[in-house]
């Protein structure tokens, strides 16, 4: 199954260079490689997601018990585009948020952890996030 991630994102850098813009994957791969990174495998990766919506509630994903809200960025790699805002979680029904930054290949660049009471103390006030904020947590790449 490791291989339908590399075959995605062959596929969206294919649409995206014949159409100028790629499709939206970095979501779904953000959410893959989060648990990848806190140690989830992907045969148990796909099974915690079946029955799973995009619209779910709260957390993107269990793992050994805990509760995962994934927060991703790419940039286009168009020249002068680099990531200035992180999209802020919206409730606080999870137990960890992960933040995965992308190079415009979709590589990770790096990838940071906040608990969430953490999360809520440094960032409820704040209006807009920045890389610089997230970077402040535990990094996990």
């Amino acid at each position: 199954m490791e291989n339908l991630r590399e075959q995605l994102v062959r596929v969206t850098l294919a649409w995206e260079r014949a159409f100028g813009n790629a499709p939206q994957i970095t979501t779904v791969l953000s959410e893959y490689d989060a648990a990848c990174l806190v140690g989830c495998s992907t045969d148990s990766y796909s099974c915690a997601m079946q029955g799973t919506t995009a619209v779910q509630k709260g957390h993107d994903f269990i793992f050994n018990g805990a509760r995962y809200q994934v927060k991703g960025n790419r940039p286009s790699g168009k020249r002068g585009s680099f990531v200035t805002w992180v999209p802020k979680a919206t409730n606080y029904d999870w137990d960890y948020l992960i933040w995965v930054l992308y190079d415009s290949q979709y590589q990770i660049q790096e990838a940071w952890q906040w608990e969430v009471s953490a999360y809520r103390r440094a960032f409820d006030s704040v209006k807009r996030l920045s890389p610089a904020h997230l970077r402040l947590g535990k990094q996990l790449a």
